[in-house]
């Protein structure tokens, strides 16, 4: 077996892990150490994802729709990892952090829809782009519905070093 299909099935592993996690840490409490955890997990398996979808080259010879999208996922999951890894900025982190996390998990599944779409009906608006924008549109509402009362409960604590959004958690 050549390095391109094996790149492949590294590639959709890695997905379906990017996946899993990201509901997985949708799920969880927020700030505590399984959510960090299990966060961790999720951005080191995307970033995976995306460097992989970067090399595949099985049906063109050059960059792709795919390839611009793998580069669109990791500025936005950069965008949600760095205020979290920094405290920064100041007062909104947490809000950076959650929004562009959460819209990194839209794109995911976006992209895995398109990808599946294509392999399945080939390139083309009706099967590729129609199930992409509905999905980042149920993601929109739900982000945007979700993420503010996520936050306001988060407002409502004190955020301090040794606090749910640091340190290690009381048993």
């Amino acid at each position: 077996m050549g390095s391109a299909p094996m790149l492949g099935t590294a590639h959709i592993a890695l997905a379906v892990a990017s996946l899993t996690l990201g509901a997985m840490v949708f799920l969880q409490p927020k700030g505590g150490r399984r959510h960090r955890l299990l966060g961790r997990l999720y951005a080191g398996a995307l970033v995976l994802v995306n460097v992989s979808a970067l090399l595949v080259y099985e049906e063109s010879s050059g960059p792709g729709p795919f390839h611009v999208l793998a580069l669109v996922s990791l500025a936005t999951l950069s965008a949600g990892l760095v205020p979290a890894l920094l405290r920064r900025p100041g007062g909104s982190w947490l809000e950076a952090h959650a929004y562009f996390m959460s819209w990194s998990y839209v794109g995911l599944v976006a992209a895995g829809v398109a990808q599946v779409g294509t392999m399945v009906a080939g390139p083309g608006a009706l099967p590729v782009v129609l199930p992409s924008v509905l999905i980042v549109l149920v993601g929109a509402l739900l982000i945007h519905g979700r993420v503010p009362r996520v936050l306001s409960g988060f407002a409502r604590k004190e955020v301090r070093p040794g606090g749910p959004l640091y340190g290690p958690q009381p048993p």
